[in-house]
């Protein structure tokens, strides 16, 4: 069969369907966000789907039943390369060729084992299958995802707050100010971004935070993050992360590597760690943190706790080096903060 040249009309359909892929208000979960859009023989866009979450219809599932018998012949441009496998729904490479659809064009190959295979069976009905559009765009849309299923872990953000001299909070122990309320926003947009608050029971104890996530405007978000906490040390039942404004986990282990297999084992892929300095050595110490999020206040303390507890290096040639990918400065009435966004550097 003669290889089609990938289309204009198909890459502006491919980032169509990247930008509804990315819809607002998906719930995150063990799937990872699709998009598809369906062209009829002269590329004019036909339908579109994006996948709504876990047991809703595939992007695929969506766009064909918007398209009806519009779909005989058609282009579909998807994300994902379309699923081979039966779970809560049929698999999508089945319905689109009982669809009639003449040529599918993917951007990223599925990295799930039990998923993958799509593309040979539509090549094997007769399917045109064209792969690789705009994988880059879209591998980064699922970021978490993607690195999930490899590496069968949540992919791990830790975040902290930090004055320059890389005190977490004054002598005293008060933190409240340590970053401004710009950092405290932005933190809720990040946190809104992953599955998976995590803190260690010490946090919970002194500092009782509720661990979710709000919006300046509409309060709440409907949708919350599963709150973890990790630690062998009993919580009482007055604590703010046991009240129902979302679901909680106690992680009865101090061990990085069992706790994330838990949440692993629950569907978790994306986990922003927010507890202390020691919860922060633990994990550093395993080697299961993937990205540094820091707010870095322009003040001086000279003394109080850290950001991180000690991490067992002695000597400048053992330092944990990291690869900074984004700078900012956050700017608010009551101050300014720089956000350093960093990635650690795998030996």
């Amino acid at each position: 069969m003669t290889r089609q040249a990938i289309t204009e009309a198909e890459r502006s359909a491919m980032r169509r369907a990247l930008e509804i892929a990315a819809t607002d208000g998906v719930p995150l979960g063990p799937n990872p966000r699709v998009g598809c859009v369906l062209l009829d023989p002269a590329g004019l866009p036909i339908a579109e789907g994006f996948h709504r979450g876990a047991g809703t219809p595939h992007a695929e599932a969506a766009a064909l039943a918007e398209a009806g018998a519009a779909a005989q012949g058609a282009t579909a441009v998807v994300t994902l390369e379309p699923c081979n496998h039966t779970g809560r729904t049929g698999p999508c490479s089945e319905a689109l060729v009982a669809a009639g659809v003449r040529r599918v064009v993917y951007a990223q190959p599925d990295a799930n084992p039990l998923a993958a295979g799509g593309a040979g069976r539509l090549r094997a009905a007769g399917v045109e299958v064209e792969g690789g559009l705009m994988a880059d765009e879209a591998q980064a849309l699922n970021r978490a995802w993607t690195f999930s299923v490899a590496s069968r872990r949540p992919f791990v953000t830790w975040k902290f707050a930090t004055t320059l001299d890389g005190r977490s909070a004054a002598a005293d122990g008060t933190s409240r100010w340590v970053s401004s309320r710009a950092a405290r926003v932005d933190t809720h947009r990040l946190r809104a971004a992953c599955d998976t608050m995590l803190v260690g029971t010490s946090t919970v104890l002194v500092d009782d935070p509720r661990l979710t996530v709000r919006d300046e405007a509409d309060g709440e978000l409907p949708v919350q993050p599963l709150r973890a906490v990790m630690g062998l040390r009993e919580l009482p039942a007055d604590r703010r992360v046991l009240d129902d404004a979302a679901e909680t986990v106690h992680l009865r282990t101090r061990d990085p590597e069992d706790a994330l297999a838990t949440l692993h084992s629950l569907g978790r892929q994306h986990v922003f760690l927010e507890g202390g300095p020691t919860l922060a050595q633990a994990f550093l110490r395993a080697g299961l943190v993937d990205e540094v999020v820091c707010y870095v206040a322009p003040m001086l303390l000279g003394a109080g706790r850290s950001a991180v507890a000690d991490l067992g290096i002695t000597t400048i040639a053992d330092a944990l080096h990291l690869h900074v990918s984004d700078v900012r400065v956050l700017t608010g009435h009551d101050g300014e903060d720089t956000n350093v966004r960093l990635t650690m550097r795998r030996k």
